[in-house]
């Protein structure tokens, strides 16, 4: 009953729009999954409410009378708001929910209610707010985190809204598949938004997992593959080819199709041998089979765009491996003054640095970089190596400590799958 009465509500409205409207991927993913997402939540929760537990009195005789007449009150009004949203009622399921969160104001379950139905009616600021009381309550909550990040991205409030969502991400929506990927795909969107393109990437490489390869998908792999900070709904009308061949590149190299992400790239450089970041794309896919073509392809990079520092660290790390460490250098300092906050770009400059027997510097640029990514085993085992080589034992071990920990971790995500595989930095087994 509650699936059926809630699909009865349009897919799609006419009424007016918070400033972040929707693009076409809030009809076609957002509001269809998660609208059955909420149906099926919303049954369970239903489904393993239990009716309120009535409170021991104590005191007075009026004391008891008063909390059993706001039990029963109470149960009353969420009788009435159940039968209410069950027949589609959202508007006077709202109220009488909020008169029985009045009375109870702890109540997960009915926050979640209003948070639903708010979310329903496009409301996307009361729904906001209902899902944050909910997490306040139950903060391991992750569906109501996820809901609370899809509110927020709704509202434009995209700093918070990728909190929340990463939140969500970790406490877990897995249970439920098409929020999670919903949840997914909106976390890889502001991403790219925020110019963590790398990181976006990742993210989208686990719809491979689930064989997701839905044009909005393959749109999101084009703007992480271009570096475009856009959402959907803005890329120019000019670039939206680009963006797809980009994108069906990017979906090909993901999952490993490479004869076809060989004709997609072909086809990209054939149709747009001049636009940025396009060269580097298909560099990063040649790098592990052929890394002379990679290379030709960086430096036609930067032919292109002279400030290409995501280039500049490809061709160092690729120096790096080949002891060509003089051309190496120029490349990761140029890097690390254009983006002093690249751990990767920090990574490579160190480690020429310590082959180059400048140590000192060497241990500067990875100690920086350890303070920028603290996770990154590769930081840790670079940093474990200089220290090593400056005799300072004390200092090496912690870091081979925190390397072997690290890496046990991303072992251990990597054989769930959960792992996003880069192209900037080399782990070697163990620190020297």
């Amino acid at each position: 009953m509650v699936l059926r009465s809630l699909l009865q509500i349009p897919l799609t409205r006419e009424s007016n729009r918070p400033s972040c409207d929707r693009s076409p991927v809030f009809t076609d993913i957002l509001h269809w999954t998660v609208r059955l997402v909420l149906a099926s939540l919303l049954f369970s929760v239903l489904s393993n409410a239990q009716s309120p537990a009535k409170r021991k009195t104590k005191g007075s005789r009026s004391q008891a009378q008063t909390q059993t007449r706001s039990d029963a009150e109470f149960d009353q009004f969420v009788k009435l708001a159940d039968n209410a949203r069950l027949a589609d009622r959202l508007d006077e399921a709202i109220t009488l929910y909020g008169k029985a969160l009045r009375i109870k104001p702890r109540w997960p379950d009915g926050w979640w209610y209003v948070g639903a139905m708010f979310y329903e009616k496009d409301a996307y600021e009361p729904a906001r707010d209902a899902f944050q009381n909910l997490v306040a309550l139950e903060p391991k909550r992750g569906q109501g985190w996820a809901m609370l990040g899809l509110c927020q991205f709704q509202t434009a409030d995209f700093e918070r809204a990728i909190v929340s969502l990463e939140r969500g991400r970790s406490l877990g929506v897995n249970d439920n598949s098409e929020l999670a990927a919903v949840v997914r795909y909106h976390t890889a969107l502001l991403y790219i938004r925020f110019e963590q393109f790398e990181i976006a990437y990742d993210i989208l490489k686990e719809f491979m997992k689930v064989g997701n390869e839905s044009p909005k998908v393959i749109e999101a792999f084009g703007l992480a593959m271009l570096r475009m900070p856009f959402l959907p709904k803005e890329i120019p009308p000019d670039k939206r080819e680009e963006v797809l061949l980009a994108g069906q590149a990017g979906f090909d190299m993901a999952a490993r199709r490479l004869s076809q992400a060989r004709a997609a790239f072909d086809t990209l450089l054939a149709r747009y041998p001049n636009e940025p970041n396009v060269h580097y794309g298909f560099g990063v896919f040649m790098i592990s089979q052929d890394a002379d073509i990679a290379l030709k392809e960086f430096k036609r990079e930067l032919e292109i765009s002279p400030a290409h520092y995501p280039s500049m660290v490809q061709m160092a790390f690729e120096y790096l491996k080949r002891d060509q460490y003089n051309d190496a250098l120029p490349l990761a300092e140029r890097a690390v003054q254009l983006a002093p906050t690249m751990y990767a770009a920090r990574n490579v400059l160190g480690r020429v640095l310590l082959e180059l027997g400048q140590i000192d510097r060497s241990i500067k640029e990875l100690e920086e970089g350890v303070k920028l990514a603290p996770s990154s085993p590769e930081m840790h085992f670079a940093l474990a190596r200089a220290y090593t080589r400056a005799g300072r034992k004390d200092d090496a071990n912690r870091e081979r400590e925190l390397f072997k920990k690290l890496q046990d971790e991303y072992n251990k995500r990597n054989a769930q799958g959960t792992v996003n595989q880069t192209n900037t930095t080399q782990t070697n087994p163990n620190p020297d």
